[in-house]
């Protein structure tokens, strides 16, 4: 009897181990079920030509195409070593034409198969030679049939064909077989879905929609396979996400209520300015969550400047009203040391609290980074031990063993995407019960990637920016095509600082060297004939000529803290005039007279990166002016995309365009496990819908059946889901 793989078997057993090796190092697959979900990219069908026309913007890419013989010529060449023989073959599919050519010993066997009038399937790597595009020595499938059985060549030709995700040594049809190798043992999968949803939704089981997908006989029986197999990957995440929520909402915490005449009613009288009514609506929900007694967990997203620190700072100091400490946790020492520095110049004389001098309301609000004096550090320890600091703002040195609370109320966490849940949980660990958490991001996320990524969280936004915020204009600046463009950018930063303003230079990488091979390396393989950018030449270049006179300084991620701080305090306080940096200052620095940024290469930038960094100017009363400069095409995506950041200033439209150019897998953090995204077949902007109603019916199913014991199928799903690599993923919210 044929034997029938065992779902989590090793692919050696049934494949050998040659071809389980080049699938597990190149494609990410180690076992049969692995295999069962490396789904087809796209189904070509042997009655009708696939689309040649589209290859001319898969230069260097990997293809498998659908195509009959034109015509193929052999040829006989001179060359440096003697003669050699050199196969031309060209193929068409309606749509275009594409040549493929054979060298040396290699001709003998394609002149053979492939004769004019015959259909292949053909893979190999798009190259371009003499301005036509080429497959050099592709690797090829001959769909022939015996012509003598009508019959079977009439279903061949039906018939659709899968093309899987492949790479260079392990062709689309290679990865057919192995997918037939295993498809047997399809009957043993665990169905998650509980029987009621399958059933109420109109969905498939699982075991036939893995039959269809990777061996449909209809357009129809793939549209049937994707929708239940999208509904799985939504459902069991949302669950995850739905138990994360349930057990957080099990913990104790203490209630945290701002006193009547306290701390937070004196900084609210002091305030110059009235809050937005985004501002009041949203610190409304944080208050009514803080007064519980489980722990708030809530995500906190607004437009860069849309007063986050202003709400995050009134809860903190609701908490320290009612007793207890909050703890600021931030990415950089650049940022951690510029909230410090804005929080105490905003609460004065309420931030010396049993200090001379300060309020007898106050509290002390400490720093506490990894670069500080062992002196300084000492005393903000002793500080946070006592409870004599009720704030402190620092960076991963807050998570140390040393680091000790008093009563640590509330953890607030500053551009959460740049922290792993480790660093959130064990900063929370600190308190005596769990602490109120709250994570602020200025990336915005549409809603459904907040429901995927961020799932554990509720969510509030701020979309107001407050009053006598002034509007940035952005303009792409194309640096080759019009190079007096660029003169006059330098001239408008001049303009800029003689009428009192300062202003950013952006680049994308710092130029000392030890950044050279790698970003060299890079620029290479991007077929660049020039590394991006440099902080440190392009400094120099202003300071020689546009920006001679004007007092230039950089800032970049590898200077001495003590340096950055120092930099970055004389840029606050209008002695430096131009700043010259990396992307350290696309968080948090927030300088209201710098009214212009120049970012160099701007192309080089994600859609969402560039919104942050313009979001650095315009933050006083003078409006803001941000320049994209670019030596990309204007007829080139990148330019496409620098065009919408220059055309709308809402960040919710932009991370919609960033999600649909980029790889789903990048936007949900995926990056760090390898080849693939946990997601496979949903598509977290497309897929609203399903992902919504995935998670309503999550959070009824964990509600009434919190351990999952009467749905072992979905417990199984779940731990496959929460192997360690995944988690990082699942839990990056």
């Amino acid at each position: 009897m044929e034997h029938v793989p065992a779902l989590d078997e090793d692919l050696k057993k049934t494949l050998g181990p040659a071809t389980a090796k080049v699938l597990a190092e190149q494609l990410g697959l180690h076992t049969a079920l692995d295999l069962l979900h490396h789904y087809p990219r796209r189904y070509a069908e042997r009655g009708e030509l696939t689309s040649l026309a589209e290859l001319a913007d898969q230069i260097d890419e990997h293809v498998t195409v659908v195509a009959q013989v034109a015509d193929a010529r052999l040829l006989t060449y001179q060359g440096s070593r003697g003669g050699g023989k050199r196969l031309e073959v060209t193929i068409t599919d309606g749509s275009g034409r594409l040549q493929l050519v054979f060298f040396g010993a290699g001709v003998h066997k394609p002149h053979k198969d492939l004769l004019p009038g015959s259909r292949a399937m053909f893979a190999g790597k798009v190259s371009r030679f003499n301005n036509k595009l080429q497959l050099a020595h592709p690797a090829y499938e001959p769909l022939g049939a015996d012509a003598s059985d009508r019959d079977a060549a009439t279903a061949f030709a039906g018939r659709l064909i899968p093309i899987y995700p492949a790479c260079a040594k392990m062709e689309s049809w290679k990865i057919t077989k192995c997918v037939d190798a295993v498809l047997p043992g399809v009957t043993e999968v665990v169905d998650p879905l509980p029987p009621a949803l399958r059933e109420g939704r109109g969905l498939v089981p699982l075991t036939e929609a893995l039959l269809k997908i990777h061996r449909p006989t209809t357009k129809a029986d793939v549209e049937d396979a994707r929708q239940r197999l999208k509904w799985d990957e939504a459902f069991v995440l949302q669950v995850a996400l739905a138990r994360r929520r349930h057990d957080d909402s099990q913990l104790p915490a203490v209630p945290r209520r701002a006193a009547p005449g306290g701390l937070l009613d004196s900084f609210d009288a002091k305030l110059p300015f009235t809050l937005t009514e985004g501002q009041q609506n949203v610190s409304k929900e944080i208050f009514d969550d803080l007064a519980t007694s489980h722990p708030m967990h809530r995500l906190l997203q607004g437009e860069v400047g849309s007063g986050k620190t202003m709400v995050a700072l009134r809860a903190m100091l609701a908490v320290v009203d009612s007793g207890g400490q909050a703890a600021m946790l931030a990415p950089t020492e650049v940022l951690a040391q510029q909230h410090h520095r804005s929080i105490t110049e905003m609460m004065g004389e309420l931030a010396e609290g049993g200090m001379l001098g300060g309020s007898d309301r106050g509290t002390k609000v400490v720093l506490l980074t990894g670069s500080m004096g062992m002196p300084a550090r000492r005393q903000a320890l002793l500080d946070l031990v006592t409870g004599e600091a009720g704030i402190v703002i620092g960076t991963h040195a807050l998570i140390e063993d040393k680091v000790r609370f008093h009563d640590l109320g509330l953890v607030v966490v500053d551009e959460q995407h740049r922290f792993g849940v480790e660093q959130r949980d064990a900063l929370r660990s600190k308190g005596k019960q769990p602490p109120h958490l709250l994570v602020m991001t200025a990336t915005p996320i549409p809603r459904t990637v907040a429901m995927t990524v961020f799932g554990d969280l509720e969510t509030s936004v701020l979309d107001q920016l407050p009053a006598g915020r002034s509007p940035i204009a952005t303009h792409v600046v194309p640096a080759k095509d019009k190079p007096h463009f660029l003169a006059r950018a330098w001239e408008r930063v001049r303009e800029e600082v003689e009428n009192g303003h300062q202003a950013y230079v952006v680049c994308p990488r710092i130029g000392d060297g030890e950044d050279e091979p790698k970003k060299k390396k890079a620029a290479e393989e991007d077929g660049d004939k020039r590394p991006p950018l440099a902080v440190l030449e392009i400094a120099e270049q202003l300071v020689k000529g546009p920006l001679s006179g004007l007092s230039v300084e950089v800032l970049h991620g590898r200077m001495d803290p003590a340096d950055k701080d120092d930099v970055m305090r004389r840029f606050a306080a209008g002695e430096v005039k131009v700043l010259v940096a990396t992307t350290v200052i696309e968080v948090g620095v927030n300088v209201p007279n710098s009214t212009v940024m120049v970012i160099m290469d701007a192309d080089r930038f994600g859609v969402s990166q560039l919104h942050q960094l313009r979001g650095r100017v315009g933050r006083g009363s003078a409006p803001g002016l941000c320049l994209l400069v670019s030596e990309m095409h204007e007829a080139s995506p990148a330019r496409a995309r620098l065009g919408a950041v220059a055309a709308t200033l809402d960040g919710f439209e932009l991370s919609r365009i960033d999600l649909e150019q980029r790889r789903e897998g990048d936007v949900l953090g995926q990056a760090q496990s390898g080849v693939r995204s946990s997601l496979r077949m949903l598509a977290v902007i497309e897929d609203e819908e399903v992902i919504a109603q995935a998670r309503e019916e999550a959070t009824r199913v964990v509600a009434a059946d919190p351990d999952l014991e009467g749905l072992p199928g979905l417990r199984t799903a779940l731990d496959a889901l929460l192997d360690t690599e995944r988690e990082q993923y699942l839990e990056k919210g």
